[in-house]
């Protein structure tokens, strides 16, 4: 399924309607619609990643995210992961300590 039938269906299946969307997103009715028939490769960057937060779709690959995390969340932990498995085994060790006990402190806490 291309991205653009993932960006319809997802829409459909939480507005009424792609012209609901489309106002609450302040988009261009014609210019959404008009991506979604041929392709979401034209739009800006950044509407697509504004549609995909308000979706909570992943802006790489648009698989659903957990409905309470948000995209910055993700990139973050993404990027997170990027750096743990650069590590060696003794540098993931000693990270996952220091993050054991930072959690344990209440200042670190959310």
């Amino acid at each position: 399924m291309t991205k653009s039938k993932i960006l319809k269906k997802e829409i459909l299946s939480q507005y009424r309607s792609v012209r609901q969307f489309a106002m609450e997103m302040d988009i261009p009715y014609s210019t959404l619609v008009t991506a979604l028939d041929r392709g979401i490769e034209g739009m800006a960057y950044g509407t697509v990643i504004r549609m995909c937060d308000k979706l909570k779709l992943n802006p790489i690959d648009f698989s659903s995210l957990d409905r309470d995390v948000t995209i910055g969340e993700q990139l973050l932990e993404n990027r997170v992961m990027q750096y743990h498995v650069k590590l060696n085994e003794e540098g993931r060790e000693k990270v996952l300590g220091l993050m054991e006990d930072f959690v344990q402190l209440k200042k670190y806490k959310k």
